[in-house]
């Protein structure tokens, strides 16, 4: 069985099949803080579509991360680290890429497994 959550004609915000919780790329609702105001924001996000999904954070496995510019990575990592915490680290990238448009500095997209 298949379950999405928050659907329309191009995507699903999150897709629960065969165990595991895959979400869509996830940028910061105000895109007009810096690096650690956006990667809360999405984290903050990301949290609540695992909830409602059935998981959380703790069975994260994978995850992807767009900077849209790689400078930003130090600012990133320091809210990522304190977010997912030493225990729960998935396996990970993160790359420099032209985002959606110019004021969006991250998105992060994850999967889980689901319980």
């Amino acid at each position: 069985m298949i379950t999405r959550y928050e659907s329309n004609n191009r995507l699903s915000k999150a897709v629960v099949a065969n165990g595991f919780v895959f979400l869509s790329g996830i940028t910061a609702e105000d895109v007009s803080g810096d690096i650690e105001a956006q990667t809360k924001s999405v984290l903050k996000q990301i949290d609540a579509y695992l909830a409602q999904a059935g998981t959380s954070k703790t069975q994260l496995v994978s995850a992807n991360i767009w900077l849209s510019s790689i400078a930003d990575a130090p600012g990133m990592n320091k809210v990522w680290e304190s977010w997912i915490g030493r225990d729960n680290t998935p396996a990970r990238a993160t790359v420099e890429s032209k985002l959606a448009t110019p004021a969006i500095r991250v998105e992060i997209m994850v999967q889980a497994t689901h319980s």
